[in-house]
């Protein structure tokens, strides 16, 4: 499955193009902008599945540094300091790692 199977390739862009400068990263623009806090949990669980290159059930700190290459390969990866600041938002249990349910949280924050 295509992330634009779930997100339009026009928010995509518009969401991308808000955060390419280092440390200009804010996940909750980024979901709102991207169109992905107006989907179903289940669509949400679908964008985490793609997100979660390595098939674990989480998202650890290297495929969340590497977030943004998941909408497009020509994207920027995260800086230490948003990639971190991701991880502490989402990570509520911290176990360091985003899990399907607090991602899904994480996104309807």
């Amino acid at each position: 499955m295509a992330i634009t199977d779930i997100l339009s390739a026009k928010d995509i862009e518009s969401a991308l193009s808000s955060c390419q400068a280092d440390d200009s990263f804010n996940y909750k623009s980024f979901f709102s902008t991207v169109g992905l806090t107006s989907k179903t949990p289940d669509q949400i669980k679908k964008v985490f599945g793609i997100l979660d290159q390595d098939k674990s059930g989480f998202i650890e700190e290297e495929e969340l540094q590497l977030f943004l290459k998941n909408f497009s390969s020509s994207a920027r990866v995260l800086t230490s300091a948003e990639t971190k600041a991701f991880l502490a938002a989402g990570d509520t249990d911290g176990d360091g790692k985003i899990g399907v349910e607090e991602f899904q949280s994480l996104v309807k924050a």
